[in-house]
């Protein structure tokens, strides 16, 4: 769990770090699946771009401005549409991308001021706080982080590989 803004800052700072070491990959171990019938490598980072694109302009603006949240998107479709691409571009310019997105979200984390983190807020039907969801989007990105550690393990890459 993390507790306050300077520990997701942290958690931010770390996943550029570490899809900045996957930079090292081949490419066939880019394009790998992470596993038998899964995403690969590419794909799971690609997706992660459009999440950040959408928490940094059609959540955090309205979060801030206590403003009733738009419908998110169909997570299907965006997470289709990102695998899609994170197929035909090439791993630079996927890597710089996701990097260029978390690097303006966190640049927008860090200016929320503290006490913001434990308001109530509501999305939809859910109440939470800005902290509560942050953490769930970190979640969300050691999954994903755990899964690549693995597959790339796997194929002899964990030297690749930094903690998370």
């Amino acid at each position: 769990m993390y507790y306050d803004k300077n520990q997701i800052l942290i958690h931010y700072k770390k996943s550029l770090q570490f899809v900045e070491g996957l930079m090292h990959l081949t490419e066939e171990q880019w394009r790998s699946p992470i596993e038998p019938g899964k995403w690969t490598v590419a794909e799971v980072i690609g997706h992660l771009t459009p999440w950040d694109k959408f928490v940094y302009h059609q959540r955090l603006p309205y979060l801030l401005a206590d403003e009733i949240l738009p419908k998110g998107p169909n997570a299907e479709k965006i997470n289709a549409h990102a695998a899609k691409e994170s197929r035909l571009k090439s791993k630079e310019e996927t890597i710089e991308q996701f990097l260029q997105n978390r690097n303006l979200l966190m640049g927008a984390i860090h200016q929320i001021e503290d006490q913001k983190w434990l308001q109530s807020l509501k999305i939809g039907v859910s109440e939470l706080t800005l902290l509560s969801y942050f953490t769930g989007l970190i979640d969300h990105d050691l999954h994903h982080f755990s899964q690549i550690q693995i597959a790339l393990k796997n194929v002899g890459a964990e030297k690749w590989i930094s903690s998370i």
